[in-house]
């Protein structure tokens, strides 16, 4: 594990939502929607994502539909900081291994 997540933010239309594309899939060809931090409540990956975008704060809604990430900002939120967390998202190494500096 560790290879790291590309993000890739897009424009949107809509003032206060944020577009993310990565270079996976999270939920298949599934969407998964989170209207509040309450509804991030398993350990599937578009889970653990929208749990760590409300901890991150500033967000309202969040959904996902395979490697698509939409985020709606509570008013007057910049998003600021969201793309750095959705690239750490599963960057891991078990105990004692360092990732290879090419």
């Amino acid at each position: 594990m560790g290879q790291p997540i590309v993000v890739l933010q897009k424009p949107s239309s809509t003032k206060g939502v944020l577009r993310f594309e990565i270079n996976r899939s999270l939920t298949g060809m599934g969407h998964e929607a989170y209207a509040g931090a309450a509804a991030a409540i398993g350990n599937r990956p578009p889970d653990v994502l929208a749990r760590r975008l409300f901890e991150h704060g500033g967000v309202d809604a969040v959904h996902v539909f395979s490697n698509m990430i939409t985020v709606e900002l509570s008013k007057g939120e910049s998003g600021t900081g969201m793309r750095e967390l959705i690239e750490e998202l599963f960057i891991h190494y078990r105990d004692g291994v360092l990732p290879s500096i090419p």
